[in-house]
């Protein structure tokens, strides 16, 4: 029998689901540069914050969230307003599935309806045993390609941790582009419709 899917918004309510699959990312990886676990209510308003003006998408299988994936700023000029982060978590149960690559389709289907163009992720270098190659090899699959490499900026777990950033476009740069229209001004019933066909 095949699994139900769905991907939706984000909810404050979704905070602990959330919370306890990014626990282990950074307690035990150096996926995240995070030392400590926020706290419930700090979480909370990261999903409310980001929610005012890029998507905050949850994925669930037969019911259970199996990962999120958002967008946030990435510089706060008003010259970069087409350009975002993106960030990707999944319970490690729910890893190579596909999962991850719905849910990331997702996101860019309600980012360019934002009239975004740059997609920017920002992945610590492979460095057993904290952290390898999968989501650098995970991003070149769905298009994007490595623009930097930076050196030993992150310190975690007694040890140096070189960053790459990977830039994915998926719009035109055009002469006049359309300006960027945050989440909060687009119609609920227009959203779900793009995350529906996603699925």
């Amino acid at each position: 029998m095949n699994p139900t899917l769905s991907i939706r918004i984000a909810t404050e309510q979704d905070a602990q689901s959330l919370l306890t699959i990014y626990s282990s990312y950074v307690q035990d990886t150096a996926i995240t540069f995070e030392y400590d676990i926020p706290s419930l209510e700090e979480f909370k308003n990261r999903i409310k914050l980001t929610l005012q003006r890029y998507p905050y998408l949850v994925i669930l299988k037969d019911g259970e969230i199996c990962g999120y994936a958002y967008a946030s700023t990435f510089k706060p000029r008003a010259a970069y307003d087409r350009a975002v982060e993106t960030t990707i978590y999944l319970a490690p149960h729910c890893k190579g599935g596909g999962l991850g690559r719905q849910l990331y389709m997702a996101l860019e289907a309600v980012l360019k309806h934002q009239n975004i163009i740059n997609l920017n992720a920002c992945i610590t270098a492979a460095a057993p045993p904290y952290v390898d190659n999968t989501s650098e090899l995970f991003h070149a699959k769905l298009g994007y390609t490595k623009v930097a490499h930076f050196t030993k900026c992150g310190y975690k777990f007694n040890a140096w941790y070189d960053v790459i950033w990977m830039e994915k476009f998926i719009a035109e740069h055009v002469a006049h582009p359309a300006p960027f229209i945050a989440l909060s001004d687009i119609d609920a019933s227009t959203i779900n419709a793009i995350l529906k066909a996603s699925v």
